[in-house]
């Protein structure tokens, strides 16, 4: 088991720069470790930032197996083996897309034939300008663990750079919930929670 950073050893390198969210990224990360649990990232919008702030954290390489930035929507049919007919139909920016980004993830993080224990996947619009019908800040993070794949429906508000890192902020929350952990002080105080509606969808076993 490792300790969270000390504020001393902390660097600018991640994209959640608040003290109180950087101890939650460093919270869930130990976690993983303590149950030696691996994760893998498969993300959109968030560009590679998800996968950035979870290696922030110093002895993250024992949990964190990677992550595939598929931003072109032809790559996570290619690289994370998303459903051509789902994405020709829907577009990127869909619950079952980001359920089949979070299992493809784990599948293809796979380290002597061993899967990812988690995938965890970001699709979305992050503006300014709306995409297939679908207003800026519409966002969708899907996690398979343990068998069971499900997609988070976020409606962001602000610019794209916060869209972004709100994100980011919000799959940590979905880590820590997958885990069973409450929530930590950052996010039971997180203003993102009043102004944003979030909903769940199934998407079944894996």
């Amino acid at each position: 088991m490792i300790d969270g950073p000390r504020n001393e050893d902390r660097v600018n390198d991640g994209v959640l720069n608040d003290d109180r969210d950087r101890d939650t990224t460093a919270r869930v990360v130990t976690e993983l470790i303590k149950r030696e649990l691996t994760i893998a990232c498969a993300e959109s919008l968030t560009g590679g930032l998800l996968v950035a702030e979870l290696i922030r954290v110093p002895g993250a390489s024992a949990a964190v197996r990677g992550g595939v930035v598929a931003y072109d929507t032809q790559l996570k049919h290619s690289l994370l083996h998303v459903d051509a007919k789902l994405l020709a139909d829907h577009g990127p920016v869909h619950p079952e897309v980001a359920c089949q980004m979070a299992v493809g993830v784990a599948r293809a993080a796979a380290v002597n034939g061993t899967n990812a224990d988690i995938g965890i996947a970001t699709t979305g619009v992050a503006g300014p300008d709306w995409q297939g019908g679908l207003r800026p800040g519409t966002v969708y993070i899907g996690l398979a663990f343990r068998g069971a794949v499900h997609a988070t429906k976020l409606a962001l508000p602000g610019d794209r750079a916060r869209v972004r890192v709100e994100t980011v902020r919000r799959a940590i929350r979905e880590i820590e919930i997958a885990l069973g952990l409450p929530p930590s002080s950052a996010q039971a105080d997180d203003s993102v929670q009043s102004d944003d509606s979030v909903q769940a969808d199934d998407c079944g076993n894996v």
